[in-house]
Protein backbone atom coordinates (compact mmCIF):
# COMPACT_ATOMS: atom_id res chain seq x y z
CA UNK A 1 0.00 0.00 0.00
CA UNK A 2 2.70 2.63 -1.26
CA UNK A 3 2.52 6.05 -0.30
CA UNK A 4 -0.44 4.98 2.31
CA UNK A 5 -0.96 5.52 6.39
CA UNK A 6 -3.28 4.95 9.05
CA UNK A 7 -4.47 6.24 12.67
CA UNK A 8 -5.84 4.21 14.67
CA UNK A 9 -8.29 6.66 17.33
CA UNK A 10 -8.97 4.29 20.48
CA UNK A 11 -12.70 4.07 22.41
CA UNK A 12 -13.26 5.84 25.70
CA UNK A 13 -13.31 3.63 28.84
CA UNK A 14 -15.85 4.13 31.46
CA UNK A 15 -12.96 5.35 34.05
CA UNK A 16 -9.34 5.71 34.33
CA UNK A 17 -8.59 2.36 35.88
CA UNK A 18 -10.88 0.71 33.00
CA UNK A 19 -8.41 1.73 30.46
CA UNK A 20 -6.07 -1.25 30.13
CA UNK A 21 -9.12 -3.29 29.08
CA UNK A 22 -10.36 -0.58 26.14
CA UNK A 23 -7.54 0.13 24.98
CA UNK A 24 -4.85 3.07 26.37
CA UNK A 25 -2.75 0.12 27.02
CA UNK A 26 -2.59 -0.78 23.52
CA UNK A 27 -0.44 -3.84 24.85
CA UNK A 28 -3.52 -5.41 25.84
CA UNK A 29 -5.92 -4.55 22.76
CA UNK A 30 -6.59 -5.19 19.18
CA UNK A 31 -4.74 -1.70 18.27
CA UNK A 32 -1.62 -2.83 19.54
CA UNK A 33 -1.63 -6.03 17.84
CA UNK A 34 -3.37 -3.86 14.30
CA UNK A 35 -0.34 -1.23 14.46
CA UNK A 36 2.53 -3.98 14.74
CA UNK A 37 0.93 -5.78 11.81
CA UNK A 38 0.83 -2.96 9.32
CA UNK A 39 4.07 -1.71 10.74
CA UNK A 40 5.62 -4.88 9.98
CA UNK A 41 3.99 -4.50 6.45
CA UNK A 42 5.48 -1.08 5.49
CA UNK A 43 2.33 0.33 6.70
CA UNK A 44 3.17 3.71 8.71
CA UNK A 45 0.76 3.41 11.40
CA UNK A 46 0.11 5.57 14.32
CA UNK A 47 -2.02 4.99 17.27
CA UNK A 48 -2.27 8.19 19.70
CA UNK A 49 -3.31 8.00 23.17
CA UNK A 50 -5.92 10.72 23.34
CA UNK A 51 -6.38 12.83 26.61
CA UNK A 52 -8.85 11.54 29.45
CA UNK A 53 -10.57 9.04 27.49
CA UNK A 54 -12.93 8.56 30.22
CA UNK A 55 -13.99 11.80 30.24
CA UNK A 56 -14.00 12.55 26.14
CA UNK A 57 -13.42 16.53 25.01
CA UNK A 58 -13.80 17.19 21.42
CA UNK A 59 -11.60 19.69 21.14
CA UNK A 60 -8.85 17.83 23.20
CA UNK A 61 -8.97 14.68 21.16
CA UNK A 62 -8.79 17.20 18.15
CA UNK A 63 -5.92 19.60 19.34
CA UNK A 64 -3.92 15.75 19.92
CA UNK A 65 -5.32 13.62 16.42
CA UNK A 66 -4.66 17.05 14.32
CA UNK A 67 -0.56 16.42 15.20
CA UNK A 68 -0.70 13.85 12.92
CA UNK A 69 -1.13 14.66 9.26
CA UNK A 70 -3.94 13.11 7.16
CA UNK A 71 -4.65 13.32 3.52
CA UNK A 72 -6.13 11.51 0.67
CA UNK A 73 -4.08 8.48 1.26
CA UNK A 74 -4.69 8.31 5.27
CA UNK A 75 -6.62 5.41 6.56
CA UNK A 76 -8.45 6.10 9.52
CA UNK A 77 -9.84 3.50 12.24
CA UNK A 78 -12.15 4.30 15.22
CA UNK A 79 -13.23 2.11 17.92
CA UNK A 80 -16.45 3.12 19.93
CA UNK A 81 -16.24 6.32 20.86
CA UNK A 82 -13.58 7.02 18.60
CA UNK A 83 -15.74 6.47 15.44
CA UNK A 84 -17.93 9.30 16.36
CA UNK A 85 -14.88 11.63 17.31
CA UNK A 86 -13.62 10.75 13.19
CA UNK A 87 -16.85 11.39 11.77
CA UNK A 88 -17.36 14.60 13.50
CA UNK A 89 -13.82 15.73 12.65
CA UNK A 90 -14.04 14.64 8.95
CA UNK A 91 -17.79 16.22 8.94
CA UNK A 92 -16.04 19.74 10.17
CA UNK A 93 -12.97 19.86 8.57
CA UNK A 94 -13.80 18.73 4.92
CA UNK A 95 -10.83 16.37 4.56
CA UNK A 96 -10.89 13.46 2.20
CA UNK A 97 -9.06 10.43 3.00
CA UNK A 98 -8.71 6.82 1.34
CA UNK A 99 -10.57 4.65 3.94
CA UNK A 100 -12.83 4.93 6.85
CA UNK A 101 -13.09 1.87 9.50
CA UNK A 102 -15.54 2.38 11.91
CA UNK A 103 -14.89 -0.44 14.82
CA UNK A 104 -18.26 -0.77 16.72
CA UNK A 105 -19.32 2.89 16.22
CA UNK A 106 -21.18 4.67 19.09
CA UNK A 107 -23.00 7.65 19.18
CA UNK A 108 -25.54 7.29 22.06
CA UNK A 109 -24.72 9.11 25.75
CA UNK A 110 -26.30 6.54 28.13
CA UNK A 111 -28.13 7.55 31.39
CA UNK A 112 -24.95 6.93 33.66
CA UNK A 113 -22.41 8.56 31.16
CA UNK A 114 -24.60 11.63 30.05
CA UNK A 115 -21.55 13.57 30.59
CA UNK A 116 -20.62 12.43 27.42
CA UNK A 117 -23.32 13.97 25.35
CA UNK A 118 -21.64 17.36 24.28
CA UNK A 119 -18.99 14.49 22.54
CA UNK A 120 -21.47 12.56 20.82
CA UNK A 121 -24.30 15.26 20.27
CA UNK A 122 -23.47 16.61 16.48
CA UNK A 123 -25.12 15.92 12.68
CA UNK A 124 -23.04 13.28 11.07
CA UNK A 125 -22.17 15.35 7.90
CA UNK A 126 -23.70 12.88 4.72
CA UNK A 127 -21.07 14.60 2.63
CA UNK A 128 -18.12 12.67 4.10
CA UNK A 129 -19.07 9.63 2.05
CA UNK A 130 -17.95 11.84 -1.18
CA UNK A 131 -14.67 12.24 0.32
CA UNK A 132 -13.51 8.48 1.09
CA UNK A 133 -13.07 6.23 -0.67
CA UNK A 134 -14.26 3.59 1.12
CA UNK A 135 -16.37 3.06 4.25
CA UNK A 136 -16.39 0.11 6.19
CA UNK A 137 -18.19 -0.33 9.87
CA UNK A 138 -17.48 -3.57 12.23
CA UNK A 139 -20.13 -5.03 14.23
CA UNK A 140 -20.93 -8.32 16.26
CA UNK A 141 -24.32 -10.18 17.03
CA UNK A 142 -23.92 -9.68 20.86
CA UNK A 143 -23.17 -5.77 20.30
CA UNK A 144 -25.30 -4.10 22.98
CA UNK A 145 -28.40 -2.68 21.94
CA UNK A 146 -27.20 1.23 22.09
CA UNK A 147 -23.98 -0.06 19.72
CA UNK A 148 -26.65 -1.62 17.37
CA UNK A 149 -28.65 1.73 17.42
CA UNK A 150 -25.37 3.73 16.75
CA UNK A 151 -24.19 1.65 14.05
CA UNK A 152 -27.53 2.17 12.50
CA UNK A 153 -26.87 6.17 12.84
CA UNK A 154 -23.93 6.08 10.95
CA UNK A 155 -24.78 4.07 8.68
CA UNK A 156 -27.84 5.54 7.48
CA UNK A 157 -25.99 8.80 6.72
CA UNK A 158 -22.75 7.40 5.66
CA UNK A 159 -23.59 4.00 4.35
CA UNK A 160 -20.61 1.45 3.34
CA UNK A 161 -19.98 -2.06 4.06
CA UNK A 162 -21.11 -3.74 7.49
CA UNK A 163 -19.41 -6.60 8.80
CA UNK A 164 -21.17 -8.46 11.71
CA UNK A 165 -18.74 -10.92 13.66
CA UNK A 166 -20.01 -13.53 15.87
CA UNK A 167 -19.46 -13.17 19.46
CA UNK A 168 -16.73 -9.72 19.42
CA UNK A 169 -19.43 -7.56 21.90
CA UNK A 170 -17.82 -4.42 21.57
CA UNK A 171 -14.95 -5.38 20.37
CA UNK A 172 -12.66 -4.95 23.78
CA UNK A 173 -10.31 -7.61 24.86
CA UNK A 174 -12.74 -8.95 27.51
CA UNK A 175 -15.34 -9.13 25.09
CA UNK A 176 -12.84 -10.72 22.57
CA UNK A 177 -10.62 -12.79 23.90
CA UNK A 178 -7.93 -12.23 22.32
CA UNK A 179 -5.24 -9.11 21.00
CA UNK A 180 -5.57 -10.67 17.20
CA UNK A 181 -8.46 -8.77 14.80
CA UNK A 182 -7.25 -10.60 11.30
CA UNK A 183 -10.44 -9.10 9.58
CA UNK A 184 -9.59 -5.94 10.69
CA UNK A 185 -6.26 -6.28 9.48
CA UNK A 186 -7.79 -7.34 6.04
CA UNK A 187 -9.89 -4.31 5.34
CA UNK A 188 -7.29 -2.09 5.78
CA UNK A 189 -4.98 -4.02 3.61
CA UNK A 190 -7.75 -4.42 0.76
CA UNK A 191 -7.41 -2.09 -1.61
Amino acid sequence: MENKKCIIVHGCPSTPETMVDLGARYDQHWIAWTKKQLNDKNLATEAPLMPTPWEPDYDKFKNEFEKYNTNENTILIGHSCGCAFLVRWLGETKRKIFKLILVAPWKIATKERIFREQFYNYSIDETIKDRVEEIVMFTSNNEEDAGKESLKIFHDVLGGKIIELQNHGHFTMKDMGTVEFPELLEEVLNK
